[in-house]
Order: structure tokens, then sequence, then C-alpha cells
């Protein structure tokens, strides 16, 4: 038994006809898209077709986040904040803006979080202009050599381990050593230089970062000073972007042909946010479960640093500012575990710096402060960048210390010892003694130079080892009160001529008759 169908056209077209009358596109906006899940501070979201990586997407007024991850059909983000006001289903917006930081000045003096926004209580911040956290660093035709000396005011640093400004030197050694002092001390020296300091703390917690800002405005330091700080409370989004903000407030001196300085306080706690985010993403994991970029993480925010030349800040003032150069310096901070330098985050910090200065549990312990092991520190810029009459005064420091703590450690198995090691390992002792210095008290370049004649002069064998540090002190103070014109020429000319000795040695007699 067959049936046939009959089809009757007229039915069909006015079919297709009715439905040609209703219908209407609907637009698709691709810079738009809807919250597929929320997990510990990474949201997916489906849409966001033109979205950018590194773009900032706007959830709702206040609330922002980060493309990174972008795939096939989703968008993979991280939220600058707290994700307790999301849900799924949300309408996500793309800004079309790589996101960005307030730059200027008005920074200057003020303590803002990860992107720029004041935590201080002193009011708005509105300095007019931004700029990228992420930028490409000057090339090698814009650089100009390292040749210009940053005083930490620390003496066994600028005689052993120069920085210069441009350099990236890393600061390197276990938690409670001292690293974050050495950093202080160093932007603390920077009074009255014209250099302009940016300190980046990274996952530290709050109370530490009180502690800091109260140290730098007890010596008046903060009016110069810009504070950025992402807490340990913060979420790992704005520890991850933190020292990248702070390097572009710092680059906006450094383009107006000043010189200014930069402590990320520390890279650790940053390879470690980053870490998280990427793993929260599902980006493949490699050694020590880091992800592949963890160098590339870092090399791109320190090559940033760097001293550049005339042509290169007047092409980004216009022309207005001419024959300057600018100069941005970077002291980051690595913390290491048991001293182990050889683990996988300072080892890749290692090789993208010019040098490091270590820091040891056991001279920290032993009470040598700041405990520099003067054998792993190094500078690859070196005397180049060193004020000559501390270059021509320190010039076998290092390797005198370096020697006195292998004989030292030698001397341990020793019963007796010739004179001469004796004699090496009293200089050692005393000059290791000569080179301790309390914190939060950097010194002048003339007063490192006293300290340097003192440590080349007979009289500081006639002093006991355990009161040399005393009698410095006495002797500093003598001559920064009864001697300011001698401390002053030294500052202005800071070249080592033979009256400079002459005047120390009849000075320091003077000194020895007035307290005999």
């Amino acid at each position: 038994m067959s049936s046939s169908i009959r089809i009757n056209p007229a039915e069909i077209s006015s079919a297709i006809q009715a439905q040609l009358e209703t219908f209407s596109l609907q637009p698709i906006p691709k810079n738009q898209g809807k919250i597929l899940s929320i997990k510990d501070g990474i949201v997916e979201i489906y849409g966001l077709n033109e979205v950018q990586s590194g773009e900032m997407i706007q959830f709702h007024d206040n609330l922002f986040g980060i493309a990174l991850n972008l795939e096939e059909n989703m968008v993979g983000a991280v939220v600058l904040g707290s994700t307790s006001q999301l849900q799924e289903g949300q309408t996500v917006y793309g800004t079309g803006k790589i996101i960005e930081v307030p730059v200027g000045e008005k920074l200057l003096g003020r303590v803002v979080n990860a992107l720029g926004q004041p935590i201080d209580g002193q009011g708005p911040i509105n300095t007019g202009h931004t700029e990228p956290v992420e930028k490409i660093a000057p090339g090698v035709i814009w650089r100009k050599s390292v040749d210009q000396s940053l005083h930490t005011g620390i003496t066994s640093i600028d005689t052993t381990t120069p920085i210069g400004k441009g350099q990236r030197e890393l600061i390197i050694g276990d938690r409670q050593t001292g690293k974050t002092t050495i950093a202080i001390d160093t932007i603390l020296n920077q009074k009255n230089t014209g250099v302009i300091c940016v300190y980046v703390a990274i996952g530290q917690k709050a109370a530490t970062v009180a502690d800091i800002v109260n140290v730098l405005r007890k010596n008046d330091a903060l009016s110069y000073t810009i504070v950025v700080t992402a807490n340990a409370s913060d979420t790992a989004a704005l520890q991850y972007i933190a020292p990248y903000s702070g390097c572009s407030m710092a680059e906006f001196f450094r383009d107006q042909g000043q010189d200014a300085l930069i402590i990320y306080d520390d890279l650790s706690k940053h390879a470690t946010a980053y870490r998280q985010i990427s793993l929260l993403l599902r980006r493949p994991p490699g050694r020590e479960a880091y992800p592949g970029d963890i160098f590339y993480l870092h090399s791109r925010l320190l090559e940033r640093a760097a001293r550049v030349n005339e042509s290169y800040i007047e092409k980004k003032t216009n022309g207005k500012v001419r024959n300057k150069t600018g100069s941005l310096t970077a002291l980051p901070i690595v913390e290491t575990q048991a001293g182990d330098v050889s683990a996988f985050i300072p080892t890749n910090v290692i090789s993208i710096t010019d040098g490091q200065i270590f820091l040891e549990t056991d001279l920290f312990n032993a009470g040598v402060r700041p405990a520099i092991n003067a054998g792993l520190s190094v500078s690859r810029v070196g005397g180049a960048a060193q004020t000559p009459i501390v270059k021509k005064l320190g010039g076998g420091l290092r390797i005198a210390l370096a020697q006195y703590r292998e004989l030292e450690s030698f001397s341990q198995f020793a019963s007796d010892l010739d004179a001469q090691t004796q004699k090496q390992l009293q200089t050692g002792k005393r000059i290791t003694e000569l080179l301790k210095q309390p914190p939060y008290s950097p010194f002048s370049l003339a007063e490192v130079v006293v300290i340097l004649l003192l440590s080349a002069d007979p009289f500081l064998q006639k002093i006991p080892s355990d009161e040399i540090q005393k009698t410095c002190s006495s002797i500093l103070d003598y001559f920064n009160t009864q001697h300011q014109n001698f401390m002053n020429n030294i500052d202005k000319n800071p070249k080592l001529t033979t009256e400079i000795k002459e005047n120390f040695s009849t000075i320091l007699e003077t000194y020895q008759s007035v307290h005999a």
C-alpha cells in the first residue's frame, strides 16, 4: 500500500514569507561576554571575541580584572579584588585598554596599591596622566653606559660591590638577614641627591609595610619616595602586577631626565603569586610547578632598569628636555632557603641582574651586620661606577675580607699559626668591626672616606677589637663637628690627593691628643 505526499508550493511560500516578515537580526557585541565560572579569583568568560592579552575587563563599577588566557571559546581572567559580588551569567565588558596606573610627581610621599589607588587615608590622587604597567624596555641604541655612582651609604657595599645609576643589583639571602634594611638604608641615603625612590612591597604583612613607611617618614625620606604595596592579604593578581605598576611610576621620572631607584621586595613572593595564577588558569607546570614563562616574568621587568641617553629623553619629552640623561636603578630582593642560591628563582634572577649582594645567616648571627659575604657578592659594573676616591682607597678591601673569612675557617683547626697569618687575621677582624653599621644610619661619602682612611692607618692596630665601633663613631662625630671643611671638600671633589691624606693624619693626631 503506498501513499503519495502532495507538496503545496503556495503554503510553503506563504510560510517563508511570514518568517521573513518577522525575522530580525540581533547584533552580538564582540567586546561583551558572560561569566561561566568563578573559582579562587579566576573567572572563565564566554564571549569577549575582541579582547587583548593583558586587557582590563570591567565586571561592575569598581571591580576590574585582567585577561590572561585567550582560548578559542573562552577567556581566562584574574580578578583584581574580591569575587564575592560576582555570579555566573553576569555580563562582563572589555575596556579596550591595557591595564594602566597613574604616574607623576603627585604620587611622591604617598602609599598606593598595585592599581595606583591611595591607601594612606590622605585623599585622592589626581595626576592627570596614566601609563601602561607593561612596557618594552629601552633598546641598546637608547642606552648609555653605567658610569655614575649611586651611593647606598653602606660602607661595605660602596667599597666592595659598588652600585651604578642604571644598574640592577640583586640583594639575596635567607629571611631575617637584613635584606630590606639594606634597601631602606639606600633610600634614606638618597636624601638631597635628587634621586626619586619607589619601594614595592610584594606579599608583605601590612604591619611590616606600616613600619617601613614610619621609618621613611621619621627620616624625612617619604617626600621623595612612592610606596607601592600588594599585601599578603591581597589577591595573587594584585601581587603579580605590583612590581610592574611601581616600575611604570619610576620610569616616568627616568623619562623626564631624572634619576630613579626602585626596590622590589621581594621577587620570590612575586614568582609564587604568578605560579598560583598560572596553575589556576591550568597552564602547564614546569620545574617546581612554576610555569614555563617564569624567567620572562622577571627578565622583562628588570630589563626596564637602564640609564638612557640624551636622544631618548628628547624623544620622550618631545624636545622639551635637552642634554640630560635619565636612569632607573633596580634593587630586586630574593629570599633563599638555607642559603641555597642554586634554587630555581635565585638562579634565574642572578642570571638577569648585574651582580648580587649575598647576605649570610651565619654572619648575621655572629653580629656582623650588614651580613655581607664579600666572597660571593659581586658587582658586574664594578669600578666603572665607583667614586674615584672610594675606588682608590677600597681597592683591596674585598679581597682582604674574602681571604680573612677563608683564613678564619681554617684557623679553627690549627693549634699554632705563624706570625704573618696571625697578623692577617687580626687585620681582617679589625676591618670587619670597622665595616659594621647600625640600621637606618647611612654614611655620607665623606664619612665613608674617613672610615677607609682609618682602615689603612696604624692607629687602627692600637684599638682593641671590641672598641673599634665605638671609637669609629667618636672619630666620625669629631670630624663632622670640628672639621666640617675637610668633609665638605671631599664631597665637592671626591679625588684622593696628598693634601687629603696629610690633613686626615693631622686631624687624627689631634683627636688622639684630645681623647688620650
